[in-house]
């Protein structure tokens, strides 16, 4: 019954057989196009600027694509037309400086045909259709007319040479030229594939991802920092302290009030009765007054506390997570923890709100702000507006191309097994451990009284669990960092994949169980930054699993050596690129050096993929299929 009113409503999309089969024949070409490129990006932390320049530039692509295209032109002018695609503005003010009228004019009878020949060759992968949807509606009609010249450009070099005057001359080639540009960079990037943690750190969470809803196409890995943020959406109350904390430590938490209208009068009011300022608890980010700077390390003390006595709720009531050793609160209030056998003094110590009775009970005042935070972040506008486009555009992990993207890990045993995690009787690892905490994910955000539940405290468990594959690490050992000197008890001990994910085996085990071939599928994997700086390489296990956290964040910078990675997947293959730090784009443009360095990854003799071999080719034959059984079972 299903099926027959699917091919009803099928048919009322062709007025006759003539479109079906006209519909059939540019699908099928359609499949003998290259595939389109894919850029794979993680851990952004709300690194704006950062993402913005590899968005603009195609992470290095546009210029690569101005040396095919014009290998005879000089390199000044390659370094000017590849400002002009990727930062059109700044270089139109740039050039008006220091131009008069009629040389502007000429400037912009140079720079737009040259733009068309950069526009034509990037295009030329793709269907005429595509194109033109990619194209600016006000402009769409005379680009086409440039783009696509018909019989010899000799007989139209007047026709051609007057669209482009008279654009000029009606005072349209600032915008017409700045429309181009984003047609190109639109053009570069089929796809984007955003492979977790775009929250944390960073103070432009907000930008980034106003960029990302703005992507033509994209999709969306979740990391523990989404989870965390979706976490504090759906009800948490935990992760609001701990995303609040985080804020703060960060000294982005004034970007949060300004942004999305967070009202953190209830917090301030709190920290400022409560506490004392303490140096340690300063920002390690941003600049500040002493007065603010004194009023932050008050507030960071107070959400600290707050966060601990909620996470020992959360582990009071659900012993399947096993992290009763977690809980330090009440022993804190006696200036020591015991961890693994031996007592350890605490320094820095901020826990006069912490009843040795009953530690992890708020106090009135504390349940007052957690209620505060989380009603004002949960109604923000902007906050749910990001919150549903990350989950609509989002998942645990994804299957695209015969390719496997997810942010964290797979759990893994020391003997290379799928670890389990069980949970209220029931057992789950691999593939049903994502689809299990995806479905909780999306149970917690779909209800709508922002109640805690289990599902609530599993996401909260996405965040901080040793079994979670969003996390990977037997503890976050974030009170022994505040309060116990000995940096040996500051360790994170990762889960066994990560040192597994060296092998060949443990790639291909993988890929098998998740369906895929083994052979000619990859693994792109985020969440640890890889440390360039002491010669570790993003390439892993045998070259089939691919770690692209390069630390866009500059919180990972010393640490990485480098600025990010931006992982390329075209129709001939992968490349990385290894990006520099981003200090601006007057600084790069005065630069003698690029900002990114273009790598081979996978140099394999594979042939050249087409759209058929992708997923998009998958559906596109389904609808062949479909249309020819409409056309050989229709009875008009």
């Amino acid at each position: 019954m299903y099926k027959e009113k699917y091919f009803e409503e099928l048919k009322k999309e062709f007025n006759n057989e003539d479109e079906i089969v006209t519909e059939i024949v540019n699908l099928e070409a359609i499949l003998n196009l290259p595939k389109g490129t894919e850029y794979f990006i993680s851990d952004i932390h709300g690194e704006y600027d950062g993402l913005n320049h590899i968005l603009k530039t195609g992470a290095g692509i546009i210029s690569e694509k101005i040396n095919l295209r014009f290998p005879e032109m000089a390199a000044a002018d390659k370094k000017e037309l590849n400002f002009v695609v990727a930062y059109p503005k700044f270089m139109i003010e740039k050039v008006q400086q220091g131009k008069s009228a009629d040389e502007l004019i000429q400037w912009y009878t140079t720079i737009i045909p040259r733009m068309i020949e950069v526009t034509q060759y990037c295009a030329s992968k793709y269907s005429r259709s595509k194109v033109r949807k990619t194209l600016p509606k006000k402009y769409a009609y005379i680009i086409e007319e440039l783009l696509y010249v018909e019989g010899s450009p000799k007989n139209k070099q007047k026709y051609y040479a007057q669209i482009i005057n008279k654009v000029i001359e009606l005072n349209r080639a600032q915008d017409f030229v700045q429309s181009l540009a984003a047609t190109i960079q639109k053009l570069v990037i089929d796809h984007i594939h955003i492979v977790g943690d775009v929250f944390d750190r960073g103070q432009k969470s907000n930008q980034v991802l106003e960029l990302l809803e703005n992507a033509h196409s994209l999709d969306f890995q979740w990391g523990n920092h989404d989870v965390l943020w979706l976490g504090g959406y759906a009800g948490s109350q935990a992760c609001i302290a701990t995303l609040f904390r985080i804020a703060t430590r960060y000294g982005y938490i004034f970007d949060l009030e300004r942004e999305y209208g967070i009202n953190l009068r209830a917090l301030f009011t709190f920290a400022d009765q409560h506490y004392e300022a303490d140096p340690f608890f300063y920002p390690k980010a941003g600049e500040f007054n002493q007065q603010n700077a004194d009023l932050l390390s008050k507030v960071h003390q107070a959400l600290t506390i707050i966060q601990f006595k909620l996470e020992g709720q959360i582990i009071a009531r659900q012993p399947d997570f096993e992290m009763e050793n977690r809980l330090f609160l009440q022993q804190a209030v006696t200036g020591a923890v015991e961890i693994d056998g031996r007592a350890y003094p605490l320094s820095h110590g901020c826990f006069q709100t912490v009843d040795p009775q009953h530690p992890y009970e708020l106090t009135a005042e504390e349940q007052e702000v957690i209620q505060s935070l989380g009603y004002s972040f949960r109604h923000a506008p902007q906050i749910k507006a990001h919150m549903d486009f990350i989950l609509r555009k989002g998942s645990m992990y994804l299957i695209y191309n015969n390719n496997l993207l997810y942010h964290g890990c797979i759990p893994l045993t020391e003997d290379g097994d799928f670890d389990e995690f069980e949970y209220r009787g029931h057992r789950y690892a691999g593939r049903k451990l994502l689809d299990f905490f995806e479905q909780r994910i999306r149970a917690a955000t779909s209800k709508t009284d922002f109640t805690e539940t289990d599902d609530t405290d599993l996401m909260w468990y996405c965040w901080i669990g040793k079994k979670s594959p969003l996390f990977g690490r037997t503890a976050m050992t974030t009170f022994e960092r505040y309060f116990i000197d000995d940096k040996k008890t500051h360790r994170e001990g990762d889960n066994p994949y990560f040192m597994l994910r060296d092998r060949l085996s443990t790639a291909h085990y993988i890929l098998d169980k998740f369906g895929l071939d083994e052979r000619s599928s990859y693994i792109i994997n985020g969440h640890t930054p890889v440390k360039v700086g002491n010669g570790e390489s993003p390439i892993k296990g045998g070259g089939q699993i691919l770690v692209i956290d390069g630390g866009l964040s500059k919180a990972y910078q010393k640490a990485t050596g480098i600025a990010g990675y931006t992982l390329i997947n075209n129709s001939y293959g992968f490349q990385i690129v290894t990006h520099t730090p981003f200090l601006g784009v007057a600084e790069l443009y005065n630069s003698t050096t690029g900002s990114a360095t273009l790598k081979r990854v996978i140099d394999r003799d594979l042939p050249r993929r087409n759209i058929a071999d992708t997923t998009i080719g998958m559906e596109l034959k389904r609808q062949i299929d479909d249309l020819k059984f409409l056309l050989q079972n229709d009875d008009n």
